[in-house]
């Protein structure tokens, strides 16, 4: 793995910054979509005799998605697998699982700081369907946790929705995810905060399945870095 090693250490250096090109109208904010986060890289891997790839593996409830960088000596490297679960099983759902997917293990395996969530259909937790004789579930608006370094600290509007409030919890913890050094910090995020996810796993599933793809790909990542 020593050539690869090399140019993929020269190609780093090249990175540029994956920038907010696009808008997220549910949230009112920007982030950088698929093409940013690859424009940011592929010139460096490819001035460097480095090809990407992201293969896909077979999956029945979402997608799986794994970067692969080959170098030109034949030698390659994997981030690992990672899975993001879809919200809507047909093209649009799985289109959307993708791109997320495909973004994030990116970002991931290039080391390249993760934006503001696109708040698409793959991260978003999906509502439930409205009963006309029960209320919309709400959002905590304090949660104890214990006092450290990973705790995290969001507060929900009184009025907020629990979808809204996972979100929140989802940009944090991702966030922290990019702070770890180690795959110890990593698990530390996961355990100092396990009553907050918890709540997120009642009260949105979904969001709770995209936060523990989160923590699989980051520990997978400091695995490949060990």
């Amino acid at each position: 793995m020593k050539d690869i090693a090399a140019a993929l250490v020269k190609a780093q250096k090249e990175f540029g910054p994956a920038l907010k090109t696009s808008t997220n109208p549910a949230f009112r904010s920007r982030y950088a979509d698929l093409s940013a986060c690859v424009e940011a890289v592929i010139d460096a891997l490819n001035n460097n005799d480095i090809y990407l790839m992201q293969p896909t593996h077979e999956c029945t409830d979402g997608v799986i998605v794994e970067t692969i960088f080959i170098h030109s000596s034949g030698e390659q490297i994997s981030s690992g697998k990672l899975h993001v679960p879809a919200t809507k099983h047909d093209a649009q759902g799985y289109g959307s699982a993708l791109t997320y997917a495909r973004r994030y293990s990116l970002m991931a395996a290039c080391g390249i700081a993760p934006e503001d969530d696109d708040g698409n259909s793959a991260a978003k937790p999906k509502p439930a369907p409205a009963k006309p004789a029960a209320p919309a579930a709400k959002a905590p608006t304090k949660i104890e946790g214990k006092d450290t370094e990973w705790q995290l600290k969001v507060v929900a509007k009184p009025d907020g929705d629990h979808g809204e409030w996972s979100q929140l919890i989802i940009d944090a913890t991702m966030l922290q995810l990019e702070q770890a050094k180690t795959e110890e910090q990593v698990m530390n995020i996961f355990k100092t905060n396990r009553n907050i996810y918890d709540e997120v796993k009642s009260g949105s599933p979904t969001a709770y399945d995209v936060l523990m793809s989160e923590f699989k790909a980051a520990r997978a990542q400091h695995k490949e870095a060990a």
